[in-house]
């Protein structure tokens, strides 16, 4: 046990003179306004409060403008943004819970606890709202895979995600990795949970009930993660690594427990209001259940469990240990609530009560140490509206012709280079770590286009999975917001999966930069119309700014998760080809846009000009298309065109139904190499048996689709025929190695 005592604190005074606010976060002209909601100076402890409750990590104040703009509501939505996380009826009573969150700057100090305690805390937000937590998914980007930081981090952080998700037994499903240079110094650790729940056990965070008892349950309170959404608020420096202590350490074992407990306590039907601690710990969810349910909140802080000595009302309202959550149930049921913990081996104690006056006041050693507005915290927080301009590089690129290159004759070469590209390779050396079969649910594992996991009891099972193209984003902020939608989306339905909703992850640089908020209001205008357009609102998600490094900004890269509903389990589709014969489809039109491509940085060593563009409603009617077909029995496999175009989509499904194809392209009016690597939008290639092919262009050609077969499953070779010359002969065993050996070498 730590013997840390902490130093004196500051007074009111010396806050208001020494300006110590501001090394919280806090601005002069917000300041004031606490000043005045106040009627007088805050002490350390309300400064450190309101400075929490304030930043972006809680209040959103840099984009709650933008997010505004998402339509958050449909036909199947029981819960949409506000609370843990969003609610969508899949029918029968039953419903599916999911969010996504970032943990990037803490992975970034401190990479295994940083990605740990980021699963752990969106696994409590799922179980926070009465689900059974049942998958896991991942969105991760890193530098280029050649310093020995960027190995260190990503061995780390996959670690950390390995190591939490296989303790607490649930799989880690899907999700992707993305290396490039944008990223240095500031990976991305995107962590997102799926659960389960029926309609009658829906919970919310709220403090409902004056008079009533609120229980903090899980572990005791320590100083680690003191200050955590602050240092999630501000851009990376290289003094961030002494930042270690707003960090914090995750116990899977203890995560379990509180789960089972809670989840127990749930089903017991007495559960008034339940919320994580999650960012800003105990002062976010105590504030936050007050305001939802229009009361105040009375915390006797000396009742706090505390895992070391000498700890101020400042330290247990501002660390984010881990694993604790805030209920609130009626006088009548303290006794029951209590019993169910301690048999689960939980610390379950009475901190507080609701009260009637709107007010946040924190009692520790008989003193009032804290007396804030509840509606100051959470609903009166300053928002901005940063000034947006157009970058240079956004209008230079304008004018870059990405078709200028020369012909690239090798095609075999280039194929193997693109195949090599860690972004494209395989991921096995990740998720190889993961437990991705615990609870026997998985039916589709990772490395197809989405996961897929069965809903016990019945004929249905869920898709699910994370995208999103940061180059795409980058050289257009708009059309790349538009194309991470339709991505995620392609993915689902290839899985035989009706898409459902999103919940987004906004990563960016500094909202402070007005070329920076430029990108961020475009790409959400793109992301905002594709959901309209294809009928998947955003049930939630979280923003997640500043993440720079000494070069500039990441790449704008606004993670689309998505879930989808399998009607029937015989729908589920993967990439891989089936069987010798299968004749082999391509859909959709190849425009020859090699910009922002996998093929364009790795073949060329560029990122330039205009990403692919994208006709929404030519990719809704593709989408349709292909879920017929599937649901009509007369798909054998499907998988979407995106990273490396149609030569990788080919690749990797002939690598992964280990069988080969002969393909014959008419790309008279596309050299070889365009045609092959060009990432040209609403693209899918299916295969079909023989004697329901011709049945099934039907269908697809009746959407409005285009479609036309272009070659067969054959033999073990990649073979692909342009303009009558033979442009790509491999074998698919040397592919396969080519794809499969690259991570696992880099990382020796």
């Amino acid at each position: 046990m730590s013997q840390q005592v902490s130093a004196k604190e500051p007074d009111a005074e010396q806050i208001a003179e020494q300006q110590i606010y501001k090394q919280m976060g806090v601005s002069d002209s917000e300041y004031e306004l606490i000043c005045g909601f106040l009627g007088r100076k805050p002490n350390y402890t309300e400064i450190g409060v309101f400075s929490v409750m304030w930043s972006e990590h809680c209040a959103y104040k840099n984009s709650k403008p933008l997010l505004r703009r998402f339509p958050t509501s449909g036909p199947r939505v029981l819960m949409g943004p506000g609370e843990g996380a969003g609610i969508v009826d899949i029918g029968d009573n039953q419903a599916v819970v999911f969010k996504i969150e970032s943990h990037n700057h803490p992975s970034a100090v401190e990479p295994y606890q940083g990605a740990a305690t980021g699963v752990g805390g969106i696994i409590r937000d799922i179980f926070s709202m009465g689900a059974r937590p049942i998958a896991s998914l991942n969105s991760l980007r890193f530098g280029k895979l050649e310093s020995d930081r960027v190995k260190y981090l990503f061995e780390h952080v996959v670690a950390g995600i390995a190591g939490y998700g296989n303790c607490i037994g649930i799989p880690t499903v899907g999700g992707e990795v993305v290396f490039d240079e944008s990223y240095d110094g500031n990976p991305l650790v995107n962590a997102m949970c799926v659960g389960l729940i029926d309609h009658d056990k829906i919970q919310r965070g709220v403090a409902k009930g004056v008079g009533n008892p609120v229980f903090y349950v899980g572990p005791p309170t320590g100083r680690d993660g003191i200050h955590g959404a602050t240092f999630a608020s501000e851009e990376l420096t290289e003094e961030s690594e002494a930042k270690r202590t707003a960090v914090q350490v995750g116990d899977p074992f203890m995560e379990k427990l509180v789960m089972e407990a809670c989840l127990e306590l749930i089903d017991t039907g007495i559960v008034l209001g339940i919320q994580d601690m999650g960012a800003a710990g105990l002062t976010c969810s105590s504030a936050e259940m007050a305001s939802k349910a229009g009361n105040g909140l009375e915390l006797y802080l000396d009742e706090v469990p505390q895992r070391e000595e000498g700890m101020t009302a400042y330290e247990m309202m501002l660390s984010e240990s881990q694993e604790r959550m805030l209920f609130v149930v009626e006088p009548k049921d303290e006794a029951q609530a209590r019993e169910i913990f301690e048999r689960w081996g939980v610390i379950c104690s009475k901190v507080g009560k609701v009260t009637d006056d709107g007010r946040l006041k924190l009692i520790h050693h008989g003193e009032v140490v804290g007396d804030m507005p509840v509606t100051a915290l959470v609903d009166e927080c300053p928002i901005y509206n940063k000034p947006s301009s157009v970058p240079s590089y956004y209008e230079k690129n304008a004018n870059i012709d990405t078709l200028r290159y020369e012909e690239v004759r090798d095609l075999n070469g280039a194929l193997d280079k693109v195949l090599s590209s860690p972004t494209v390779a395989s991921k096995a050396w990740v998720y190889n770590q993961y437990d991705y079969m615990v609870r026997t649910s998985t039916a589709v594992r990772p490395g197809s286009d989405a996961a897929v996991v069965t809903v016990h009891g019945t004929r249905k099972a869920l898709a699910m999975t994370t995208d999103c193209n940061g180059r795409f984003v980058y050289l257009d902020p708009e059309i790349g917001g538009k194309i991470a939608v339709s991505e995620a989306a392609r993915n689902i339905v290839c899985s035989g999966a009706e898409p459902l909703a999103i919940t987004d992850n906004l990563n960016f640089g500094s909202p402070e930069k007005p070329d920076i908020f430029w990108q961020m209001e475009k790409s959400v205008d793109g992301m905002a119309e594709a959901c309209r357009v294809l009928d998947t609102p955003v049930i939630g998600g979280n923003v997640s700014l500043y993440n720079e490094n000494s070069k500039g900004a990441i790449y704008p890269t606004p993670v689309v998760g998505m879930v989808g509903l399998v009607h029937d389990t015989d729908h589920i589709t993967t990439q891989g080809f089936k069987q010798e014969g299968d004749a082999i489809l391509l859909l959709g039109d190849n425009y020859g846009e090699l910009g922002g491509s996998e093929f364009q940085a790795v073949v060329h060593g560029v990122t330039e000009g205009r990403p692919p563009q994208l006709d929404l409603n030519k990719e809704k009617s593709l989408l349709n298309a292909v879920l017929k077909a599937i649901q009509s029995g007369l798909v054998q496999s499907a998988h979407d065109l995106s990273e490396g175009g149609l030569a990788v989509a080919l690749a990797e499904s002939c690598i992964s139904g280990g069988l080969g194809a002969k393909v014959e392209l008419a790309v008279s009016d596309l050299r070889a190499d365009i045609a092959l690597f060009s990432e040209s939008q609403s693209r899918i290639l299916i295969s079909a048996s023989p004697n329901q092919a011709d049945e099934l262009v039907k269908l697809i050609a009746q959407h409005g689709v285009p479609v036309q077969v272009i070659g067969r499953v054959e033999g073990g070779d990649l073979v692909v025929h342009a303009n009558d010359a033979a442009v790509v002969n491999r074998p698919v065993q040397e592919l396969k190695q080519v794809w499969e050996d690259v991570i696992p070498c880099l990382m020796k």
